[in-house]
């Protein structure tokens, strides 16, 4: 093999990798929006997990982040939660940087 090759490998190794923490930040993300969100639509143990399962499932629906904005905001607002569209975009972002340091910090765990 030459150095180019393995060069090429170690490149692809880093992007998949790169790609999959990508993948379990944002799930987690929406994983810890679902259970916020669950807590003010009043949601609590089974249920509360059940619907942040349905808030990670919802970023499968197109690429992005609006299919989840749009079912967590459209859940809030149909139980009169007074949560504004710009509180709900921070505290996405808020979660993003959460997410990114759970998972930074199992991945160096191990």
């Amino acid at each position: 093999m030459t150095t180019f090759d393995e060069r090429e490998k170690g490149e692809e190794a880093r992007y998949a990798l790169k790609k999959e923490l990508a993948f379990k930040m944002a799930a987690r993300r929406n994983k810890l929006l679902g259970l916020w969100a669950a807590e003010r639509l009043g949601l609590t143990g089974q249920d509360a997990d059940a619907y942040a399962k349905q808030c990670v499932m919802a970023d499968f629906e197109e690429p992005g982040d609006d299919d989840v904005f749009r079912k967590v905001m459209t859940d809030l607002k149909g139980a009169d939660a007074a949560v504004s569209e710009h509180d709900l975009r921070r505290k996405m972002d808020h979660l993003a940087d959460t997410a990114r340091e759970q998972v930074e910090e199992e991945t160096a765990k191990g």
